[in-house]
């Protein structure tokens, strides 16, 4: 069952715990059904692929491995973690940072 993600693409996070603790970057794609992200530049992994047509030398790339959600928190916008909540204004819901009040 996936649970509430509060952390949407295009949003800058900062992973906040794991081997990649401390790194910062903007989120690519979001998969909800194994509330995992997928985060600009952070979780690096080799990948070997075969020659094929497309690339006949074959070689390794590098791409970004999906991060679990909980271990990723939004930054605001002076680059500080903060939780997130929600707030109806003007009738429609909006995210808020519980830290800063501001609506993100």
């Amino acid at each position: 069952m996936a649970t509430k993600i509060k952390i949407k693409k295009g949003d800058t996070v900062r992973v906040i715990a794991g081997s990649e603790k401390g790194s910062e970057g903007t989120v690519v794609s979001i998969s909800r059904e194994k509330n995992k992200a997928i985060v600009e530049g952070v979780n690096l992994i080799k990948k070997h692929n075969k020659p094929n047509a497309q690339n006949p030398q074959g070689g390794i790339t590098e791409k970004e491995a999906p991060i679990h959600i909980s271990n990723l928190s939004l930054l605001t916008s002076e680059g500080k973690t903060t939780r997130v909540g929600f707030r109806v204004e003007d009738g429609s819901k909006v995210r808020v940072a519980k830290k800063t009040d501001e609506v993100i």
